[in-house]
């Protein structure tokens, strides 16, 4: 097995946390982590690619190891976070690579691959919209959030950032719950304790809307530049639906979509299989 190191860049001031394994001359394979979590949520994974692919993971600006600046001095947007992590990948000399995105990180790396298309060799999607039917009655209170952006309609999003929320995001649609380690919800609720942790996702929560905004743009960029794409989803995800994962064919004919029978952190219950549907869907 190839060991994982771990490293921080500095990416013109900003201090990127990532994991690193494999070796340079393989494929390139850039991990982009969700909400409220971080790298480490590819613990399990990265062990199934590691002989085949180069792997980075970095962590998010304000997520996990990654520079967390006060919302003073920096504007906690998708446009922000993507920026920095274009950068990153200019960096540490990622010029063309695959993407795995999840939640989160899919408006993150389609918005790299908006800025470049030639980088972009191929896109895994785990639980990763770009398709307002993917969107569950779930976002409503987020979507009250946008469609009025008052202090009262901001604090009621305070219960999304709670430990409870937080475990019950890793379990629900879990046919098992114990097969769940706790490992990654408590890390993941330790960094939401921090100071200034929760106004910086409530901000991030406000600008979801600029992504449901930009879907008509990500969609015709598939149907453009046609980039292979694996969608790996959770089928009991209580936030993205497996409708969303469908969608990708209509843009992209060609997109394989794996459905499992797990929720929302389905690397939780089933890195093994989704490391397998990588593997055999990269190297064809």
């Amino acid at each position: 097995m190839t060991a994982i190191t771990y490293r921080h860049a500095d990416v013109d001031g900003f201090k990127v946390f990532y994991r690193e394994a494999g070796q340079p001359g393989t494929p390139k394979l850039l991990l982009l982590h969700g909400f409220p979590s971080a790298s480490h949520m590819f613990r399990d994974l990265i062990p199934e690619l590691a002989n085949r692919f180069h792997i980075v993971a970095p962590d998010l600006p304000g997520f996990g190891q990654s520079d967390m600046p006060g919302r003073d001095r920096f504007a906690y947007t998708f446009d922000n976070i993507a920026k920095v992590i274009g950068r990153f990948t200019e960096v540490i000399g990622f010029e063309r690579f695959a993407v795995y995105v999840f939640d989160y990180g899919a408006p993150t790396g389609f918005r790299l691959a908006l800025e470049h298309p030639e980088r972009i060799t191929a896109l895994i999607s785990q639980n990763g919209n770009a398709y307002e039917e993917g969107l569950s009655e779930g976002w409503n209170p987020i979507r009250a959030y946008w469609q009025d952006p008052s202090q009262a309609n901001r604090e009621a999003l305070r219960a999304l950032l709670t430990d409870e929320t937080t475990v019950w995001q890793y379990t629900h649609g879990v046919p098992n719950p114990a097969s769940v380690s706790p490992d990654g919800y408590s890390l993941d609720a330790f960094y939401l304790s921090r100071p200034g942790a929760h106004e910086i996702q409530l901000d991030l929560f406000g600008d979801y809307k600029s992504n449901v905004a930009l879907y008509p743009a990500f969609q015709q960029y598939f149907r453009t530049h046609q980039p292979p794409l694996l969608a790996v989803w959770g089928r009991h995800d209580p936030f993205f639906l497996p409708a969303g994962a469908e969608a990708f064919k209509r843009d992209l004919p060609n997109a394989v979509v794996r459905m499992f029978d797990t929720g929302h952190f389905a690397l939780e219950t089933h890195a093994a299989q989704i490391g397998a549907a990588i593997v055999d869907f990269l190297t064809r």
